[in-house]
């Protein structure tokens, strides 16, 4: 499912903000982007996404703002700075120049001035703690849109269970017309038919058509879907299966059909149960 969410928090070093995003996916894909202090957090991160979302495409952005007017304390390694300036001064005392020595080119040189070690822990649990906020977020969004998506696939389930409750009510009258039909046959060929053996013509004809057994599982795979969508649990999946399910009894019935009525009615299940197999993408 598609949703967004930005939760930011500020601290002593300065701004953080976890930004989410999630876009429609089969399975569960994670995207990090994280600072370069945060890396060793990645594993966390992952796990923790992960047990609060089962489907989408994240991508879960962290955001580190100094704070520009905090005071940087500096360090001065003295110890290398001495032999830097000893290492100077005999240059100068072997080549006889006087000219004085540049103290920032001194201080450019490497580990000349660097800033203190920071404890980062503080940071770390800031950003974790804040990641769970913005999935709440997230997943709040997330389900606000699965809201709408369930009432959009009801309503095409309960479409699908009309036109199986119409097919099934011409079922009488579709046999009683494949009965009359093989009786004009006869009759165009002026023949007097043996009751016995018509009777064992009709019903291997109408067992040939019968469609009771698909409007049936088409009946029950409705209930089931139904009752998936009403669950609390991750039912994506499931739902994929049942769409197979659906897909292959509308066809069958279709194949069966010698009934115009009835392969237009199957032709529209069909047409619906694509529609709901597009929004079974977007269930978790």
């Amino acid at each position: 499912m598609t949703g967004f969410a930005r939760d930011e928090r500020v601290l002593p070093l300065g701004l953080i903000a976890w930004e989410l995003r999630s876009v429609n996916h089969r399975y569960l894909e994670i995207s990090l982007r994280l600072p370069e202090e945060m890396r060793s957090l990645e594993g966390d991160l992952r796990q923790a996404i992960g047990a609060k979302l089962r489907r989408g495409k994240v991508d879960a952005t962290l955001v580190l703002r100094p704070d520009v007017a905090r005071e940087i304390a500096l360090e001065l390694d003295e110890p290398l700075l001495d032999r830097l300036v000893e290492q100077v001064g005999r240059v100068r005392r072997r080549t006889g120049d006087v000219a004085s020595i540049d103290a920032m080119e001194l201080l450019r040189w490497p580990g000349v001035v660097r800033e203190p070690e920071r404890d980062l822990r503080p940071l770390q649990e800031a950003s974790v703690t804040l990641l769970d906020s913005a999935l709440e977020q997230l997943c709040g969004a997330r389900a606000a849109e699965g809201a709408r998506l369930r009432e959009l696939m009801v309503a095409r389930c309960h479409g699908i269970g009309a036109l199986v409750t119409q097919v099934s009510a011409r079922l009488p009258e579709v046999r009683e017309r494949i009965r009359v039909r093989l009786m004009e046959k006869l009759s165009v060929i002026a023949a007097s038919p043996n009751q016995e053996r018509f009777e064992q013509e009709l019903v291997l004809a109408l067992q040939r058509m019968d469609v009771d057994e698909e409007l049936d599982r088409l009946k029950g795979h409705l209930d089931e879907v139904l009752s998936a969508l009403d669950g609390d649990e991750a039912v994506g999946r499931r739902l994929d299966f049942l769409m197979q399910e659906l897909n292959r009894e509308a066809n069958t019935l279709s194949s069966k059909s010698q009934d115009l009525e009835t392969t237009r009615a199957a032709v529209e299940i069909k047409v619906l149960i694509e529609q709901l197999r597009e929004q079974v993408q977007n269930v978790e």
